[in-house]
């Protein structure tokens, strides 16, 4: 069973692509106003989100779940390679946060000017974040796409970072001026934590992580009337997204047309517990022994 989404994913990164360019903008213009590093290292890691919704679109143009004579197992891991841009992106923003805050530290600079409207522009922005962070990783969930549940994250992150940065600016107008500085240490930590996660939500497909434990497909294999046993079970994939499985099965049958329909129920049960899902089943006759039947008793 095969179920392309791209359509839906394209559509909100567009959507999502104009908006972090819009956030992007308004932050740039107050922190050049302002003279603010914490905020203009926000705007850098704004400058992500668009580069990240257009790595997207063109990870979802070539992410087909179909395949074709050159790509037997589909194209999904195209999007995977799109969500370890993302994470790429992540780094080198950290970088340039924590450079920049070094700098300022060993140089010094202008104090940081903040006023009641601009402050009020950065509420829109925050406001905006969360809607893009919601709102992505809602349709993520829906439609199974991993490039809008890592830029989900990636948008989350923005919005924690720029609650610290307004909460920061607030403590400036105070008169607390370091507090700019300090703060765009923390920034680069959680540009660095989004970051790792998307990197280590992206790994297990690229590396052909176990996607369900054998002993689960053992017991709905063995479950069904006419399944002697299963051994060398394998799976591959990520949950809700796309899972291949094989396996070789031992029937009860007489002859192949028996055979094929109790791999038939198999392949069923199967699809309805872990779709989308493709099924790979080796057929063996009653008598076959092999150390790696059961997962249970090590019976032959």
């Amino acid at each position: 069973m095969t179920y392309d989404n791209r359509a839906e994913v394209r559509k909100v990164l567009i959507i999502t692509l104009f908006l972090n360019l819009f956030v992007m903008g308004l932050k740039a213009f107050v922190g050049y106003l302002t003279g603010s590093l914490s905020l203009l290292a926000d705007a850098l890691h704004s400058v992500t989100d668009s580069a990240n919704n257009i790595l997207g679109l063109i990870a979802s143009k070539f992410s087909s779940p179909y395949p074709d004579r050159e790509h037997p197992y589909g194209h999904h891991k195209f999007e995977a390679v799109g969500a370890l841009g993302i994470a790429a992106f992540l780094g080198i923003a950290c970088f340039e946060i924590l450079q920049s805050a070094i700098e300022r530290i060993l140089k010094g600079s202008e104090p940081v000017r903040i006023s009641a409207p601009e402050l009020w522009i950065l509420l829109l922005v925050l406001g905006v974040n969360i809607f893009v962070a919601f709102y992505e990783r809602n349709v993520g969930k829906r439609v199974g796409s991993q490039i809008l549940i890592a830029d989900a994250t990636h948008t989350m992150s923005d919005v924690w970072v720029t609650i610290s940065v307004i909460g920061g600016l607030i403590g400036v107008w105070f008169g607390h001026q370091w507090l700019d500085i300090v703060l765009a240490f923390p920034v680069a930590l959680m540009v660095f934590w989004s970051g790792w996660s998307v990197l280590k939500d992206s790994l297990p497909w690229l590396v052909d992580q176990m996607a369900i434990a054998p002993e689960a497909i053992h017991a709905i294999a063995t479950a069904v009337p006419g399944v002697i046993n299963c051994h060398d079970i394998a799976s591959r994939g990520v949950l809700g997204r796309q899972i291949f499985i094989e396996m070789h099965l031992i029937v009860d049958a007489p002859d192949v047309e028996t055979a094929h329909r109790i791999t038939e129920e198999v392949e069923r049960q199967l699809e309805t517990r872990f779709t989308p899902v493709r099924i790979l089943i080796h057929v063996e006759p009653p008598t076959y022994e092999s150390e790696q039947i059961s997962f249970d008793t090590g019976e032959k």
